[in-house]
């Protein structure tokens, strides 16, 4: 039996209720964090230029990807050449490109053709930039009134995470200057991981579909007295603690999220 892939389910839920905004959204929040096998028409070079191999379809030019390398083989009838990168990566290489995304053509139930105004608005989207604010929180309660959605669409995009945290709490605050929300707290943060952890927390707000919500996103060391505070009231997402690669291991195209290769 063909086994059914994140994507395929979220493609399956999206035609089910075609007019159901959250589905839609949680079909583009599973593309950018799937890893995608990208068609190209040669070997790329190094590991920062690729090469997709375009194919014209009814007036516009669209690139081909694939959930699955066995899918890409399935579609072309043999081994290609093709690059491994996130569906984020894929959209922010293809943005302002004039070029459409074909998905799973012919050998899955979750193909779809994302024209190119599709591919701009997933870049744009996934690249907005969060708000910078200085307070202090106060108190901390357990989480309330969240919907599902945003929960299932947090622990699915830290548990593609790994190794960039210990772990995170989400808590309701109140703030020293009167303000009161949400906040997701991580723990023990990796250097450099902050924006990249912020982007995912900011991407799981945007596609649950929630109108005008905000998500406070905080980094405190385990020394910190409120890493305490936090573990006692908050909902802790445990983080993948994925292994050290090698220094010396080279990194295929696509592999770094926040560095898709260069198109060319």
């Amino acid at each position: 039996m063909t086994e059914t892939t994140p994507l395929d389910a979220a493609r399956a839920a999206m035609d089910r209720a075609p007019e159901d905004t959250p589905a839609r959204l949680a079909f583009y929040r599973t593309l950018a964090a799937s890893e995608l096998f990208l068609l190209l028409s040669r070997e790329p070079e190094g590991d920062e230029t690729v090469e997709p191999e375009v194919f014209p379809v009814e007036n516009a030019r669209y690139v081909l990807a694939f959930d699955r390398e066995d899918r890409l083989t399935a579609f072309t009838g043999a081994a290609a050449p093709y690059a491994a990168l996130s569906g984020r990566g894929l959209a922010g290489m293809l943005a302002g490109q004039g070029l459409g995304l074909g998905l799973n053509l012919s050998v899955a139930p979750s193909e779809t053709l994302l024209p190119a105004e599709a591919v701009d608005w997933l870049s744009e989207t996934l690249g907005a930039d969060p708000d910078q604010v200085e307070d202090h929180p106060e108190t901390l309660d357990a989480p309330r009134g969240l919907p599902d959605r945003l929960l299932t669409g947090l622990d699915a995009g830290l548990a593609a995470a790994g190794g960039r945290a210990r772990c995170a709490y989400l808590a309701a605050v109140g703030y020293r200057g009167g303000g009161r929300g949400h906040m997701l707290a991580f723990i023990d943060a990796a250097p450099g991981a902050e924006p990249a952890l912020t982007r995912i927390v900011g991407e799981a707000l945007t596609f649950s579909g929630i109108e005008a919500g905000t998500l406070d996103v905080a980094f405190f060391a385990p020394s910190d007295p409120i890493a305490a505070r936090l573990a006692r009231v908050g909902l802790r997402f445990d983080l993948p603690q994925a292994g050290t690669p090698p220094a010396s291991a080279p990194k295929p195209p696509g592999s770094d999220p926040d560095a898709p290769p260069i198109l060319r």
